[in-house]
C-alpha cells in the first residue's frame, strides 16, 4: 500500500481527506501516462455511485484528463463491477470508478482500473502517488491535443445486456427481494431481474446523495431478513454501496454469506466438472464452518490475506476459478476480473433453479461455527505480533482448541490495530481465548491507552 492509495483506492472523507484537488491531479496523470506520453490520444472510462460528493470528483478527474489530452467517457451512476467489465471489453486504456464501497454518504474514494479490468498495479500507482506530491512535472496539452467528454451510458447498458445474457433459466415465478443500498445497483439490479421474469421487490431506491448504504444493503442485513420473510419471498440479495459485493437471504430470513455462496457455487461447479483445481480461494477470515463443509463434500481450498485483490491474484496464478470473502465479494474467474454483486445475485439464483431447491436447503451443509473478533490499538503492530510471549499465547490457544477451532491474529491494514479472532464451539471459549491473548498484548506494554 502506498501514502494514498490502499488495497481497494484512494478512500477518505471528501474534502478532508481526499479533496477534488487529488481528483483533478490523478487526472491529469493518468491523461498523461496513457496519453501524452506515448504521443497518442487515450480514451479512460468513468463510473461513479450515488454520494453528492461523487459529482464532483467527477468533473475534477474529467478536468485533469482533458487538460492532460485524455477524452473521458462517462458512464454516470454505475456499479463497479460495470467499469472493470467496461474497461477490458471496450478496450479503454484504464478505468476509474469513483466510490467508497460500503463506507457512509461522506467519505469517498478513487479506484482505477487497468486496461485488463484489474486493479492497478502498484508501480502506477506510486507514480501516482509521486504526482500528488509534486515530484513529477507534466505539461498541459494544447489547441487540438486537449481532451473532451463522452456520454457513454451505453456502456451500462452493455453491462447490463452482458448480465442478463450470464442467466440460463428464466425466472419466471420466483418473488426476489433486491436491497440495493441507495447506492450504484439502485437501476441496473431491477432491471435485470426484471428482463429475466422474476417477480422483484426492491428496497433502499431512491438515492438522495446522502443515504446511500444508511440503515441498509449488504451491511445492515437485518432489513432485508425481515423484507423476505413479511412478503412470502423466495429468496432476497443485498448490495453495497459500490455492488461489487452480494449478501443474500434465504426464505426463512437467514443470512447467506460469501463463505455460503462459496460452498453452494463450488459444489455446483464440482458436480458438473466445472470445478478447475477441484478448489475454490478463501482469505483467512472464512469461517471454519466453511472449510469443514468443503472437506465433507471433497473441495480443497486455498486462503489468502484478506481483501479480494489477493483472491484474485491467487486465482490468476493458479487457474482457480471461483473465490472470494465472507463479507460478499465473489470472484467468477470465467465471466470477470472482480466481485460483482449482481452477478453473484444471478449465480445463487441459477443453483437454486437447477437444482429446484430453496436457498435455505443449499446452504444448510454450512454451519457455522461461533467467531468473536476483537481489535487492540498497539503502538506498534510488528513489535506486538513478533513479541515472544503473545506468539506462545497464541500457540497455546491453537493447541487448545486442535481441529475444534481456529485462532488468526493479523494486523490491520490501515490503522494501528491489531485484530485477535477466535472461532470455537461456543462462544464463551471464544471469548475467553481472545481474552487470553488481549491480556498479554496489554500486559507486555503494547496497548496504546
Amino acid at each position: 500500500m502506498g501514502k494514498y492509495f490502499g488495497t481497494d483506492g484512494f478512500r477518505g472523507e471528501a474534502n478532508k481527506t481526499l479533496t477534488f484537488e487529488h481528483a483533478i491531479r490523478i487526472g491529469r496523470f493518468l491523461g498523461w501516462y496513457y496519453g501524452a506520453r506515448l504521443d497518442r490520444k487515450c480514451r479512460i472510462v468513468i463510473g461513479k455511485d450515488t454520494r453528492r460528493s461523487s459529482y464532483m470528483f467527477e468533473y475534477a478527474l474529467c478536468t485533469g484528463l482533458m487538460a492532460s489530452g485524455a477524452d473521458a467517457y462517462i458512464m454516470h451512476v454505475t456499479t463497479t463491477p460495470s467499469v472493470a467489465y467496461i474497461t477490458r471489453v471496450d478496450g479503454f486504456d484504464c478505468g476509474i470508478m469513483i466510490s467508497a464501497s460500503h463506507n457512509p454518504y461522506y467519505d469517498n474514494g478513487i479506484k482505477l482500473i487497468n486496461g485488463n479490468g484489474e486493479k492497478m498495479d502498484e508501480e502506477t500507482i506510486l507514480q501516482v502517488e509521486d504526482y500528488i506530491d509534486g515530484k513529477l512535472e507534466i505539461p498541459l496539452t494544447e489547441r487540438d491535443q486537449i481532451g473532451r467528454t463522452v456520454d457513454y451510458v451505453a456502456g451500462r447498458n452493455r453491462y447490463i445486456g452482458h448480465l442478463i445474457s450470464m442467466a440460463n433459466y428464466s425466472f419466471k415465478d420466483v418473488k426476489v427481494g433486491l436491497d440495493v443500498a441507495n447506492g450504484a445497483a439502485w437501476q441496473i439490479a431491477k432491471a435485470v431481474f426484471d428482463a429475466l421474469g422474476a417477480t422483484t421487490y426492491v428496497m433502499n431506491d431512491s438515492p438522495n446523495g446522502f443515504n446511500i448504504n444508511t440503515d441498509c444493503g449488504s451491511t445492515h442485513i437485518e432489513h432485508l431478513q425481515k423484507f423476505v420473510v413479511e412478503n412470502g419471498l423466495d429468496v432476497g440479495f443485498a448490495f453495497d454501496g459500490d455492488a461489487d459485493r452480494c449478501l443474500a437471504v434465504d426464505e426463512k430470513g437467514n443470512v447467506i454469506t460469501g463463505d455460503h455462496t462459496l460452498y453452494i457455487y463450488g459444489l455446483y461447479m464440482k458436480e458438473r466438472g466445472k470445478l478447475f483445481n477441484n478448489k475454490v480461494v478463501t482469505t483467512v477470515m472464512s469461517n471454519f464452518g466453511l472449510y469443514k463443509a468443503l472437506d465433507k463434500v471433497g473441495i480443497e481450498y486455498d486462503k489468502t490475506k484478506v481483501g479480494d485483490k489477493y483472491v484474485y491474484e491467487n486465482m490468476v496464478q493458479t487457474g482457480n476459478r471461483l473465490g472470494g470473502e465472507q463479507s460478499g465479494h465473489t470472484i467468477f474467474l470465467k465471466y470477470e476480473t472482480t466481485g460483482d454483486g449482481i452477478l453473484t445475485s444471478l449465480k445463487l439464483m441459477e443453483v437454486m433453479l437447477a437444482k429446484e431447491k430453496p436457498m435455505s436447503e443449499l446452504a444448510a451443509p454450512v454451519v457455522f461455527y461461533p467467531q468473536v473478533l476483537k481489535n487492540v490499538r498497539v503502538k506498534s503492530k510488528p513489535e506486538a505480533q513478533n513479541d515472544p510471549d503473545v506468539q506462545k499465547a497464541v500457540a497455546d490457544v491453537a493447541e487448545a482448541l486442535g481441529d475444534q477451532g481456529r485462532i488468526l491474529v493479523r494486523e490491520s491494514g490501515t490503522e494501528p490495530v491489531i485484530r485477535v479472532m477466535v472461532e470455537a464451539d461456543t462462544e464463551e471459549l471464544c471469548e475467553k481465548y481472545v481474552d487470553a491473548v488481549i491480556d498479554v498484548i496489554r500486559q507486555k506494554g503494547h496497548v496504546e491507552e
